[in-house]
């Protein structure tokens, strides 16, 4: 399923996606929390700061390692941790989408998470391209 050209595409879009989230949360808590009617004062701004910047950290990560075989015994802690990082996502958010009236915009957040926590969750779990030899 995976071969070394798709898991750095998949590499760079997982990238891609929490750099721009890095630096949207970074530049722009207040706005964001805005937009979900959070108060956007004090520790709620602080927080989000932190979570920007650790979209960022992981998009660096990710953008660093795009080039290596991702599977199996290879880079295998940058696999187990974009998975627990995009299945806490997704869980939170699903746990968020039921309970909220339809939000297209954490929709669209949950199922861009659990489609990556399904990919890493198989090259983490599954039969990788390195599993394989590839």
């Amino acid at each position: 399923m995976f071969d070394k050209e798709k898991t750095k595409l998949l590499m760079i879009a997982s990238a891609l996606f929490m750099g721009i989230l890095g630096v949207a949360i970074s530049f722009f808590p207040q706005e964001i929390l805005g937009y979900f009617n959070v108060p956007s004062q004090g520790v709620a701004v602080v927080v989000m700061k932190l979570l920007g910047g650790l979209y960022l950290a992981f998009a660096f990560l990710n953008w660093m390692a795009r080039a290596n075989l991702i599977g199996g015994i290879y880079s295998r802690p940058v696999a187990a941790g974009n998975f627990l990082n995009f299945m806490v996502a997704s869980i939170t958010l699903l746990k968020e989408s039921m309970s909220t009236p339809f939000a297209a915009t954490v929709w669209s957040l949950t199922l861009i998470n659990v489609l990556f926590a399904v990919i890493f969750g198989y090259l983490l779990f599954g039969d990788g391209p390195a599993c394989k030899g590839s």
